[in-house]
């Protein structure tokens, strides 16, 4: 699980005709099948007037809480519809493109207005490809590295020290200052062990990151 891998780096739209029919492809970051499930629905909403609304996602199977650092290889959950289209003419290509670009933790959905002309089963198969590979380069695909969520809990008088080591390893965190000082630290999966013991040692052990 601490590989990098490819995603979008925001959600995208873009746009083109052919014979008459508009064809809106839609991208968006997606960690899990809910998240995937909520972005379709939101386009479906959306767009609710348009003739289709064709899903295809790729994103980690099972919930971020039930993924665990050192679980290993990531299984993916795969899913696409033709919402309608004859079948494996937009769904099954706009999986295709996903996984030809090598894309995970990403949710499409091409949204196509009839304009009145029969594309055939060639023409959709293109056309609902091209409007995943245009959203994909709207959106920008960029390489991510799994991270997981280091809570450190520590007394006043160790404070500075954790702080310092947080901000040397140039990780995203957040401290709150109550009774103890909490850091909530945002860190790469590959990285967490080797902080945690760096912690440890330079506390002498008071420090214990969950």
């Amino acid at each position: 699980m601490t590989d990098a891998y490819l995603t979008v780096a925001e959600r995208a739209t873009a746009t083109f005709e052919v014979r008459g029919s508009e064809f809106l492809g839609h991208v968006s970051p997606a960690a899990s099948v809910d998240e995937a499930e909520a972005f379709v629905e939101t386009v479906r909403e959306e767009y609710a007037d348009a003739t289709h609304n064709v899903p295809a996602y790729r994103v980690p199977a099972g919930e971020p809480s039930e993924r665990r650092p050192g679980d290993g290889e990531v299984m993916l959950r795969e899913y696409a519809s033709d919402d309608g289209e004859p079948s494996g003419s937009a769904g099954k290509p706009a999986l295709n493109v996903l996984q030809g670009r090598e894309v995970r933790n990403v949710a499409a959905v091409v949204t196509r207005y009839y304009g009145g002309t029969n594309l055939g089963v060639g023409g959709l198969v293109s056309a609902y490809s091209r409007a995943v590979q245009d959203a994909l380069d709207a959106a920008g695909v960029v390489e991510e590295r799994p991270h997981r969520t280091m809570v450190v809990t520590t007394a006043y008088d160790d404070s500075g020290t954790v702080r310092g080591i947080i901000e040397s390893a140039d990780v995203e965190f957040e401290a709150d200052y109550g009774e103890d000082v909490t850091f909530e630290i945002r860190v790469p999966v590959a990285e967490a062990a080797e902080l945690a013991d760096r912690l440890r040692s330079a506390t002498s052990g008071r420090v214990d990151p969950d």
